[in-house]
């Protein structure tokens, strides 16, 4: 019980913190967890939990950071300027035509399963029709998180593969019947696209163009003299042989972004002093990325060690009444909200939804269904502080998190509860 109290108040201390903007992220993820951990009593364990955490996270990590200098250094040289262009002269300036392009080049662009290069391709490509337009960023970061949150569903994307191995089931049980869901779940993110164009053409037409974006060189303008025109399509076919490998899983992502990073510095910049300005230009946006993403390891090994997530997704499952087990498949899709936005993928999918699966079999509710149910907590799981690409969503949009945060939230509950619904209706769960 003690353990579920410090949890709860530990993330309510946090999200406190951030929202109200008196720490950053970074800090608030390393030191609410410490005080928390020593006031239990796990003071002499704290710098084994840590590491832990900080091991699980590392590979991200470094990916993240090859990742940012990677496309950093394609927007230096100008690669994704005939697709803005190409995608301006389709959209023209229309505020509306924007927004349900981002959620539809998201959605296409999440294919891949991978939430870090998403974020990367669709903000470098969006970005600057935003700020030409005056748009308010945060409408971008609302609809790559929303259009990704139903992506993630993807057997490759991670959660699927999650409930498949931990209730031992194949694709076809979990995932295949999820497809109507799914595009139900796009359609909404459309139309949300839509709503929030509306706003903001409005809001443009009566206040005039949002101006107060943060200077981010990864998402700016092509520096003139960085251009590389007449080694575009060298460039081009390195961005493709980069991104099969991600999708086919040739070599580890973060190899593949180290190698791709070290290849496009040698091609496009022949001189040693060039590289390394191309580095230093990057290096403060893939440091504070990558330094949030260390943090957040610190959290969740501090979370993981002293057993405060278990305790608090199983005390989340022990308030469901006996009465109602019968429909213990809608209250797996209902707690799967908090829980997966509260906890890890992988605390709640391999720790708290192998519980629920003993608990349906005494009451004859079969697995597949609760595995299903379970997936409807993600089309929200993305705006979760525990999860590492959010960071660099923000940070390429140059929004603070928290603003994030508070902007999302409603429209990712939305999602959950328009999944939900459908699934319901449709009989998925």
């Amino acid at each position: 019980m003690m353990l579920t109290t410090l949890g709860f108040l530990m993330i309510a201390i946090f999200m406190v913190l951030i929202m109200t903007k008196k720490m950053t992220p970074l800090t608030a993820l390393v030191l609410v967890p410490v005080i928390i951990a020593i006031i239990a009593g796990y003071g002499s364990e704290l710098g084994e939990m840590t590491k832990n955490g900080i091991k699980e996270i590392a590979m991200t990590g470094v990916m993240l950071i090859f990742a940012i200098l990677f496309f950093s250094l394609m927007i230096d040289i100008g690669l994704f300027e005939p697709l803005v262009n190409l995608i301006l002269k389709i959209i023209g300036d229309n505020p509306v035509k924007t927004t349900i392009g981002t959620a539809i080049l998201t959605t296409l662009v999440s294919l891949d399963g991978d939430g870090s290069s998403t974020y990367i391709i669709v903000v470098a490509a969006m970005l600057p029709l935003y700020k030409k337009q005056g748009m308010n960023p945060l409408i971008l970061t609302c609809i790559v998180m929303l259009s990704g949150g139903i992506m993630n569903i993807l057997p490759w994307g991670g959660p699927t593969a999650r409930v498949m191995s931990s209730l031992k089931l194949s694709h076809t049980e979990i995932f295949v019947p999820m497809l109507p869901i799914m595009l139900i779940g796009i359609l909404w993110v459309i139309f949300v696209a839509y709503i929030l164009g509306v706003r903001e053409k409005r809001r443009i037409a009566k206040h005039g163009k949002y101006t107060k974006y943060s200077n981010n060189d990864i998402v700016g303008e092509s520096d003139p003299k960085l251009l590389r025109p007449k080694l575009l399509w060298v460039n081009f076919a390195l961005t493709i042989i980069l991104l099969v490998a991600m999708i086919l899983d040739l070599i580890p992502l973060t190899i593949a972004f180290m190698l791709a990073f070290c290849i496009a510095a040698v091609i496009n910049y022949p001189q040693l002093k060039d590289q390394q300005k191309i580095v230093a230009k990057h290096a403060g946006n893939a440091l504070s990325v990558a330094g949030m993403i260390f943090a957040a390891g610190i959290f969740t090994g501090i979370m993981n060690g002293t057993g405060i997530m278990q305790a608090m997704g199983n005390s989340i499952i022990g308030i469901v009444p006996k009465s109602c087990g019968g429909i213990l498949n809608i209250i797996t899709a209902v707690f799967s909200v908090p829980l997966t936005f509260f906890l890890t993928n992988d605390a709640y999918y391999f720790g708290i939804l192998p519980i629920i699966k003993v608990t349906g079999a005494q009451l004859g509710i079969p697995a597949d269904v609760l595995g299903r149910a379970s997936l409807v907590g993600q089309a929200s799981h993305l705006l979760s502080p525990l999860v590492p690409s959010t960071y660099l969503l923000v940070s390429l949009a140059g929004v603070e998190f928290s603003d994030h945060l508070k902007y999302t939230l409603k429209w990712a509950i939305g999602s959950s509860i328009i999944m939900l619904v459908s699934a319901l209706i449709l009989g998925v769960i």
